[in-house]
């Protein structure tokens, strides 16, 4: 089966006065038709950056130096600013993390919903404003014809997200791509959002790239998940697979440290020291100063993804020890 999206040894770099940093190293992942793929880590992993880097969106500092990046078959890498603009919103679209922020504030709401409509499938004024009402009721937002002429300002957080939902899905994109969007809300309107966002690509097809920090929210979501840090993938596979048995100790440090309320455990157990500095990053794998299992060998040994089970990959060399230490304490049994 070809995937809609194949990301292939994709990489990132930001030019600073001190040179080239590597923000985004070999990153590879296929997101298949309708589904919802991952991606994990700590804040300054990579995660955000590579998910603009798909829709061509990076700042100016940063430029993609390697790699593909593939919409069923067309390599966006190569393709043109001109036709980058033609996919955004009829084939790749994204919700942001902070509504407020990519909304325009002094545009009303229902005109920011039928502008892509408008632009890309060709519909006129009123067929378009149609078509906003219809999104803006389909996610769930209350009378929709008075609505329509609201600003943003004059919705809450959470509407304003469902209106960046409605914008996202306003061309039928192939491809959604989610940037840690409920970060900002509180926990009944972030299951709200996702029940709603998970609910709608699945009535049309549409696949996920969903980045976020919060584990809970990727197993809510995503079937599949890539674990990043530094930079790098360092595990990637099912998510009820890799939540069940890490085979890598980031990712088990990643399910220690998260909160579960369905286990009587007495506290958090934080990943001890930070992330590595981009501009010294460290040899062999980027995680071996911080890890419990890390040898002699792990600083100079190679951190490329090896194949360890069935649609597992890790870019750990002692992944067995993972493995043994969540089968000895379950995180999630």
């Amino acid at each position: 089966m070809t995937a809609t999206l194949e990301v292939e040894d994709l990489s990132v770099r930001i030019n600073s006065r001190r040179g080239a940093l590597p923000a985004v190293q070999g990153v590879s992942f296929e997101v298949q038709r309708g589904q919802a793929f991952g991606l994990v880590g700590e804040s300054g992993s990579g995660k955000s950056i590579t998910l603009k880097a798909l829709l061509g969106l990076l700042p100016p500092e940063a430029a993609i130096s390697g790699g593909h990046v593939r919409l069923d078959g067309e390599d966006l890498v190569t393709a043109s600013q001109r036709r980058l603009r033609q996919i955004r919103g009829p084939e790749m679209s994204m919700v942001f993390q902070e509504p407020m922020s990519a909304l325009n504030p002094v545009m009303r709401v229902g005109d920011q919903i039928a502008e892509g409509p408008r632009l890309h499938l060709g519909l006129g004024r009123s067929g378009a404003a149609a078509r906003a009402v219809e999104l803006m009721r389909k996610v769930g937002i209350p009378d929709p014809e008075r609505r329509f002429r609201s600003y943003p300002h004059q919705f809450s957080g959470g509407m304003r997200q469902r209106v960046m939902i409605a914008i996202a899905l306003s061309c039928n994109p192939r491809v959604v791509l989610c940037d840690e969007p409920t970060t900002a809300l509180d926990v009944t309107i972030q299951d709200q959002i996702l029940r709603l966002l998970t609910a709608l690509c699945a009535e049309s097809g549409t696949s996920l790239v969903f980045v976020t920090h919060d584990l809970p929210v990727i197993a809510q979501v995503c079937q599949t998940v890539a674990v990043m840090y530094a930079g790098r993938i360092l595990e990637r596979g099912p998510v009820s697979e890799i939540f069940r048995e890490p085979r890598h100790p980031y990712t088990l440090g990643l399910l220690r440290s998260a909160p579960n309320f369905e286990e009587n455990r007495s506290g958090l157990v934080p990943i001890a020291g930070s992330p590595p500095s981009l501009r010294s990053l460290p040899g062999g794998c980027p995680f071996h100063p911080r890890c419990p299992f890390a040898t002699e060998d792990c600083s100079t040994a190679a951190t490329e993804l090896r194949v360890v089970a069935a649609d597992r990959v890790t870019a750990c060399i002692h992944d067995d020890r993972a493995l043994h230490a969540q089968l000895l304490q379950p995180v999630i049994s």
